[in-house]
């Protein structure tokens, strides 16, 4: 067993209605996340050299090491943005947590 997971962080338009942001996250479980979590936030950043701030969703997955490639290849390919932020990074966790992560396929 792996002694990490992976959390995978993107943010998604507030075009998108609760419902397709839900969509989106039961496909990410049917190709191997253990968890979605969302929730809207503000943003704001750099865009072709003016300052934007806009509404969007935050979106947190959790994935076990093995399944990242898979939850990365279907995030990547239903993704709206045209330069969409997908953030992956290796965590600790308690063994408990862990274990459950580890157990989903």
């Amino acid at each position: 067993m792996d002694n990490n997971l992976c959390s995978i962080k993107t943010t998604l338009p507030t075009t998108w209605r609760e419902f397709e942001v839900v969509a989106l996250a039961q496909d990410l479980l049917a190709n191997g996340a253990a968890c979605v979590q969302h929730h809207q936030i503000t943003s704001t950043y750099k865009w072709d050299g003016s300052v934007q701030s806009e509404k969007e969703w935050s979106v947190e997955i959790k994935a076990s090491i093995a399944n990242r490639v898979s939850v990365l290849k279907i995030l990547k390919l239903l993704h709206p943005y045209d330069v969409p932020q997908i953030i992956s990074t290796e965590v600790t966790a308690n063994d408990s947590y862990l274990q459950w992560v580890n157990s989903v396929n």
